[in-house]
């Protein structure tokens, strides 16, 4: 199967019966909440997701390729683990870079909205984008 059917299909699924398998086993990963290195780490990462978050959805809107470089645009979305279970998204991109294996040697992962825009959807009456 072709590494953009593979990331399709795991975003469908998102966070469950992720194929790891495609990612190196140095993958570099980073957020504007993460930067680590490692496919353990970064399979650890996804579960607590799953484990956290109520209803994790993620969204994917676009997907390309360019070489050795994987282009996606996406919306995650999920209730928090707060007694209101406010509903959180945040929308973003990701850039994945493929090494000559085809494997993804890095993963890095830029958000549309601030950490504080993010934060503030926990909080009820709060309008993100306002000081």
């Amino acid at each position: 199967m072709d590494i953009l059917e593979i990331i399709r299909s795991d975003y469908q699924r998102f966070p469950q019966d992720q194929t790891y398998a495609i990612y190196a086993p140095d993958v570099y990963f980073e957020d504007p909440l993460n930067c680590f290195r490692g496919r353990e780490q970064f399979q650890r990462m996804v579960g607590l997701l799953g484990f956290w978050f109520k209803n994790l959805r993620l969204d994917l809107h676009a997907i390309q390729r360019a070489g050795d470089c994987i282009e996606t645009r996406w919306t995650m979305s999920w209730l928090a683990p707060l007694p209101w279970q406010p509903p959180i998204a945040v929308s973003g991109k990701s850039e994945l870079l493929l090494n000559p294996d085809g494997l993804i040697v890095s993963h890095i992962d830029y958000w549309d909205i601030s950490r504080l825009d993010l934060l503030k959807q926990h909080i009820p009456g709060a309008k993100a984008g306002t000081p």
